[in-house]
């Protein structure tokens, strides 16, 4: 279903990324599937969800192609600018679509000040998947991309800790109590320990790859190392009330990232892994799609939010990076086409709007249908935003 869609996109001119994704649309329960011929399309959402396998491993080799965006050498010309314009770009969303959604929810009744604080923290995250997929497609390069891949792999690490903050001040304005432990110290936790363990997992790759000479014995390493550190970082456990879990983004990100700067023939390996995955992605894709619930569309009420959201992060993700890149000194056509890269919005974002849907109980279902249609919209148009750029 993916491959073919790209025959219909290509005469269009839209990136292979939106293909997949509207054939996931087409091939998921809100359209083939409503007809409940077995074997067509998916019937339900549990059949989607039964698939999730593939999608964890394939986050896990996008986060892991882009830690080799973060070898030394490179760093070096461009690492401060990745991290300010990271930051900026993403407190600059997160405060557009404070105001904007707050000001709705002193209008209205359709929303409340905890609901906007929540979404605003959710507005930080940017997919990286749908941004390394364009740039490979149309092989780009050039000082835009040497930045956009560096921030957007930036946008997991300070979109949790702006989240666990906002999530935290919502929860004490719905409940009124305060709970430092999940407001500061669990998220700060996440992200050390991710680091941490991409770090040992990445050192052991490194040094096993030596013992091997061939080249598909590398690159059979290669996949089963990712795969396992996908499976590691999905463990979650408790110690003394303190939740301790890992974010398989940046474990994987940190794994790539010790690979690339320690094995002196890294590049020839992930250009290896890169190949292999070619219809791993597809997959993953075509499932994004399948995931989108339709059904969003219903209430009025989500889609004038919703488009408020939608709005005012894009305003804000623009503004950010134009003003930070501005301040960083980059070229005229960065400080001009970096803010549409930054638009496309999937997995770190859906997971966060599942956990307020899991804590807020009702309000946190209304948060979580309109981070749906945000992803929704995003997702369809924000590759080809990226191919513009």
């Amino acid at each position: 279903a993916g491959l073919l869609m790209t025959r219909v996109a290509k005469p269009l001119k839209l990136p292979s990324v939106t293909a997949y994704l509207v054939a996931g649309v087409l091939i998921g329960p809100y359209c083939l599937g409503l007809l409940g011929i077995e074997g067509l399309g998916f019937p339900t959402q549990e059949a989607v969800d039964g698939l999730s396998l593939i999608s964890e491993v394939a986050l896990g080799f996008i986060a892991f192609s882009i830690g080799n965006e973060f070898r030394m050498s490179s760093l070096k010309h461009t690492g401060k600018q990745a991290a300010v314009i990271g930051v900026l770009q993403a407190l600059t969303a997160t405060l557009l679509v404070d105001i904007a959604l707050i000001a709705i929810a002193t209008l209205s009744d359709a929303l409340s000040v905890a609901q906007a604080i929540t979404l605003g923290a959710i507005a930080t995250a940017t997919a990286p998947a749908a941004t390394l997929m364009v740039v490979r497609q149309y092989k780009a390069k050039g000082p835009l991309v040497d930045l956009l891949l560096p921030i957007v792999a930036l946008d997991d690490a300070v979109g949790l800790i702006v989240f666990a903050v906002s999530f935290g001040v919502a929860k004490a304005i719905n409940y009124g109590n305060y709970d430092m432990t999940s407001i500061l110290v669990e998220p700060l936790l996440e992200i050390v320990l991710s680091i941490l363990m991409g770090f040992v997992m990445g050192s052991i790759f490194s040094a096993a790859e030596k013992y091997f000479k061939s080249n598909s014995k590398r690159l059979s390493l290669s996949i089963t190392f990712v795969i396992l550190t996908v499976a590691l970082s999905m463990i979650e456990f408790e110690v003394g009330g303190v939740k301790i879990g890992f974010s398989s983004l940046l474990v994987c990100m940190m794994l790539g990232t010790v690979f690339c700067n320690v094995c002196d023939f890294s590049a020839e390996i992930m250009e290896k892994t890169d190949r292999w995955t070619a219809p791993l992605y597809i997959l993953f894709f075509v499932l994004s799609g399948a995931e989108l619930e339709l059904n969003v569309f219903s209430s009025m009420s989500v889609v004038i939010i919703g488009a408020a959201y939608i709005l005012a992060r894009a305003f804000g993700k623009w503004l950010g990076a134009s003003i930070s890149s501005k301040c960083m000194k980059c070229s005229p056509s960065v400080q001009k086409w970096l803010g549409i890269t930054l638009l496309p919005q999937a997995g770190v974002a859906l997971g966060m709007s599942v956990t307020v849907a899991q804590t807020l109980g009702a309000d946190g279902v209304m948060v979580r249908n309109i981070v749906l249609f945000g992803v929704l919209i995003y997702e369809l148009v924000g590759p080809a935003l990226t191919r513009i750029a």
